[in-house]
């Protein structure tokens, strides 16, 4: 409504943030990434007008502005509204840590958010500074001009531990050529999808020497993570309480926003140790007794690397050793995408031998328990009841201990919803 009566109220609401803003996409961790800038300045003893509902679209940034008074402000942004909020924010800083494959039916093909986004950087290049992913081709491209010099104001964040790479590129690899010349890259390692150390073996655009680097990466399960990090303001330790090597590119991202902000790197690490899980990511909450972990899962890529996570908690590296318990819900809403083929492109497969048992719920259980079966998990372990309420309260019964709940976005919103009406959780928009 706010919008409709004032549609320049971003702009007019945005002048009052007298130390400028900070404004955060990409396709997966957006989210936990400005959690992360977040406690980085409350650590600092700052508090930024942020949407930290989660609601990243123009009327959640209007909201936010609305809603809360500070002189400097911290706003998720959704992929396809970035140019618009960027344009009247004027934001002090950006940050964009990635692109993959999402919602095709609503934002189209990667490249053609690339070409939007590279607009916004060419056109604010000079009076706004950026943190870009190295890994990430399309991300990293942007930071250079027609003669692939570094803009002003970039600063690159990357993983240099070859420990932490793929034995070999996922099927599901989106970024697969060069946005210059269109050669198909080569790949040296790949960490996440196709971030990783990538060339062009026609051109020169290849990965940038980042700014911010992890040296060193010791994954432990849902206990996070302790890594080594390089910066040119010198070396520090992270420990992070959120699990997978996707909460450690997130943590990249929110290191190097927080030391462009002027925070101090002891301040900003004390901050991302502090960090509590966003709705839905890494959240566990406890119905009947018995500890719920919630990850969400949307696209190909995030979806493989919690997976990942849950191979490492089932293999007995963290303790566990006695396989999982699952709770999957996929919606195929107009906030999930209408197109649920995606699982297909997901490595299911990683649960191979890992499941005890999975409830598959949403309005598409069935694709997806035909998906687990094609997987290779034994379909005498799999159970299909599409409510969300009744198939997460038989889930929570049968499972002996811990149940990881993995649903996509409103099957998410349907579950927490669910867990705030019987005073389990706190409201996801409070």
């Amino acid at each position: 409504m706010l919008l409709r009566m004032a549609p320049d109220a971003i702009a007019r609401l945005g002048t009052g943030l007298t130390k400028g803003s900070t404004v955060v996409s990409a396709t997966n961790g957006k989210t936990t990434t400005s959690g992360m800038i977040a406690a980085a300045l409350q650590a600092d003893g700052r508090s930024p007008v942020h949407n930290r509902a989660g609601s990243n679209m123009t009327w959640g940034v209007a909201t936010a502005l609305l809603a809360e008074r500070g002189d400097e402000g911290l706003f998720e942004v959704d992929e396809a509204w970035l140019p618009k909020v960027a344009h009247d924010l004027k934001p002090r800083l950006i940050v964009l840590s990635n692109l993959f494959r999402d919602q095709l039916d609503r934002y189209g093909e990667l490249e053609t958010l690339a070409d939007e986004w590279a607009k916004l950087v060419a056109a604010q290049a000079g009076s706004t500074e950026f943190v870009l992913n190295a890994d990430d081709p399309l991300i990293a491209d942007l930071g250079r001009d027609a003669d692939l010099n570094r803009r002003p104001g970039v600063t690159y964040f990357g993983i240099e531990d070859p420990s932490q790479a793929l034995p070999e590129l996922q099927h599901a690899h989106d970024a697969k050529h060069c946005r210059r010349c269109g050669a198909p890259y080569t790949y040296e390692r790949a960490f996440v999808g196709h971030l990783g150390h990538y060339s062009c073996p026609n051109c020169d655009a290849d990965r940038p020497a980042p700014d911010v680097v992890a040296e060193r990466i010791t994954l432990r399960g849902m206990d996070g993570s302790d890594v080594s990090v390089r910066t040119p303001a010198g070396a520090v330790e992270l420990s992070l309480p959120l699990p997978g090597l996707y909460n450690v590119y997130n943590a990249l991202a929110a290191l190097a926003a927080a030391v462009r902000l002027d925070v101090s790197l002891a301040t900003a690490a004390e901050g991302l140790a502090s960090t509590k899980a966003a709705f839905g990511r890494v959240e566990t909450v406890e119905v009947a007794g018995k500890p719920v972990s919630i990850l969400l899962i949307k696209n190909p890529a995030g979806t493989n690397e919690v997976l990942r996570t849950l191979r490492l908690e089932a293999s007995g590296q963290n303790g566990a050793g006695a396989g999982i318990d699952l709770w999957a819900a996929l919606n195929d809403n107009i906030a999930d995408g209408r197109d649920v083929s995606w699982i297909w492109d997901a490595d299911f497969e990683l649960l191979t031998g890992a499941v005890r048992r999975v409830v598959c719920s949403g309005t598409r259980a069935s694709e997806l328990a035909v998906r687990l079966k094609y997987a290779g998990i034994d379909e005498g372990l799999i159970t299909v009841q599409e409510d969300i309420e009744g198939s997460l309260d038989a889930a929570v019964a049968a499972a002996p201990g811990r149940l990881f709940a993995l649903p996509t976005y409103t099957a998410l919103i349907e579950l927490r919803t669910l867990l705030a009406s019987r005073g389990l959780a706190a409201q996801y928009w409070a």
